[in-house]
């Protein structure tokens, strides 16, 4: 893997050949006339497509969002696990590809044909920054100049909350120095992506339309190994639990028959949205009273919807995003911060619904939120809607996914192996931990572990009090069980159990849940009635609810 040397930062010669790279071109000016609430507007071409050849022309590592694997040496060398440890993500491999790289064109088809407004406003980007990788900031940086038609963007605000990192000090501001639409703004104490092609008019136009309009992007995968550019899927509705976690709902009908429109988001995932500067403002902006993160999503989201403002997803606007594999960053000395947080969004926006939020988190109840009276004050001066409104008008069908009073579990307890005295412990792994038997904690006196789990109303196995759920990612005899995010859509979480031959059933895969009492193993195999192995015991389970099962599945 050889580097392509646009890392070197103080080399001013590199500067200026890269700064030769940022489009400086217009759309080309074509498109139809068009009638717009009674008015004549022109509706234009904003692709970029000199940008566009340029990036086909491309070639080198990671050149068209293709992953790149690293050497066993290279993994295996300090500077790599170093550059891992330091930023939760393989860094070695961002340091070897271009600051100017190209992805591919995921969007759908039809909105490479998309005409948006010729008139737009222009924009101001504001990327937050806290100890990041230099260079997977700098491609972010580039894919705004290479990819937004230069008369939309006004500026690129790095705001630097107060990184320790040296590289983020004179190497980025050398960098940038030649930049003249990026400045930096830095944070001496603190207080609390790559883009696709033609990703800012359709992000942009709803606004133009209404300025009470908020969008946001449809956000892409860079994968954490190998930093391949990858579609995540063609959208969902962001919603949440009565744990105040982020979920997702399905699309509602005819919204994927009109696969360029913008649809109706009832909660943004928080990472990236436009917004009007005049709309935030009324808005009161961000709650001052939120700490670090967490929240600010939901209370944005409330307030734009509950003051009069619709949040859209804009499907043709995409954003890759790299889901760290972990937070390199350490504890943050804010106490419970989050807790608070959801407490101050439950007491000022959720009105009689926050009893639900309290219900399934009692810390959240008890926390002192702070002083709250001027987001009150700010709520009955615009005359906000009710929860009850919202509830009922734009996340109307959450409660069908997400009920606010937990619905009974199909079964419960700890799950026993027949074939040995052992039981499932997961042992408190995370997301993708791999898990298998134990001794049962109930037969060792003083053991502990976690062997308490439920099969819940939605059909997935979790640990009682966690959002993790049994996982099978492939089918294949002894394909392993993983935990992954409970996303409650069935799937490849979909269990079901037969309490006549103790089966749990893996509904994709038509497979059953197996083990290897030697290796104390667990994994999914091919159903067969008398295998002992294959028999798993739960402590009690809801005859009703597991009657209605063996009618469907066996």
């Amino acid at each position: 893997m050889e580097p392509h040397g646009l890392y070197n930062t103080n080399d001013n010669e590199v500067i200026r050949r890269e700064e030769k790279h940022v489009s400086s071109s217009t759309p080309p000016i074509h498109g139809k006339l068009v009638e717009i609430l009674g008015r004549k507007a022109q509706k234009i071409d904003w692709h970029d497509y000199a940008a566009i050849a340029r990036d086909n022309a491309r070639t080198g590592l990671g050149e068209g969002g293709a992953g790149v694997e690293p050497s066993t040496q290279e993994r295996n060398s300090g500077a790599f696990q170093q550059l891992y440890r330091e930023n939760g993500f393989h860094a070695f491999i961002s340091e070897n590809i271009s600051v100017h790289r190209s992805i591919k064109d995921i969007r759908h088809p039809d909105c490479k044909k998309k005409l948006y407004l010729a008139e737009l406003p222009s924009v101001s980007i504001i990327i937050p920054v806290r100890n990041e990788h230099l260079t997977t900031l700098l491609r972010s940086i580039y894919s705004i100049l290479n990819r937004t038609p230069p008369k939309l963007l006004t500026e690129i605000i790095l705001v630097d909350d107060a990184s320790v990192k040296a590289n983020l000090k004179s190497p980025l501001d050398n960098h940038i120095a030649n930049l003249t639409k990026v400045r930096i703004i830095r944070l001496q104490k603190r207080e609390g992506l790559i883009l696709n092609i033609n990703w800012l008019p359709p992000l942009i136009e709803p606004i133009a339309l209404d300025y009470k309009t908020s969008v946001c992007p449809l956000i892409d995968v860079i994968k954490w190994e190998t930093f391949a550019y990858v579609t995540q899927d063609e959208g969902a509705r962001g919603a949440f639990d009565w744990q105040m976690y982020y979920k997702r709902l399905p699309l509602l009908p005819g919204t994927a028959e009109k696969p360029t429109e913008p649809f109706d988001d009832p909660v943004m995932a928080g990472g990236l949205f436009a917004i009007s500067k005049i709309w935030f403002w009324e808005l009161g902006g961000y709650d001052e009273g939120l700490d670090v993160w967490g929240g600010e999503q939901y209370e944005m989201s409330f307030k734009i919807w509950q003051c009069g403002g619709r949040l859209v997803d804009a499907p043709c606007s995409r954003v890759g995003h790299i889901y760290r594999q972990f937070n390199p960053h350490g504890g943050l000395d804010f106490g419970d911060y989050l807790s608070r947080n959801h407490k101050r969004v439950a007491v000022v926006w959720m009105d009689e619904y926050a009893e639900y939020i309290y219900k399934r988190n009692s810390r959240i109840r008890h926390v002192d939120p702070g002083d709250i009276k001027k987001q009150v004050a700010l709520r009955e001066k615009l005359q906000c809607k009710s929860f009850k409104w919202f509830m009922e008008n734009v996340a109307f069908d959450l409660p069908q996914y997400y009920p606010p009073v937990p619905l009974p579990a199909y079964a419960e307890g700890e799950i026993r192996s027949t074939a040995a005295d052992l039981c499932i412990d997961t042992k408190h792994a995370g997301e993708r931990g791999t898990f298998g038997l134990d001794d049962c904690v109930k037969d060792q006196q003083g053991r502990s572990g976690e062997q308490n789990f439920e099969l819940s109303w939605r059909q997935d196995i979790r640990p009682k009090g966690r959002e993790v759920c049994f996982d099978v990612p492939s089918r294949g005899k002894r394909t392993p069980v993983v935990l992954f995010n409970c996303h409650g859509m069935r799937g490849n979480q979909h269990f079901v159990y037969n309490p006549n031959n103790f089966h749990i059933l893996h509904v994709a895969t038509s497979f059953c849940l197996d083990c290897d009492v030697s290796s104390k193993m667990i994994f999914m195999d091919e159903c067969e009635v008398e295998k002992k192995t294959q028999q798993w015991k739960f402590s009690s389970y809801n005859d009703t609810l597991i009657l209605k099962d063996l009618q469907k599945f066996f």
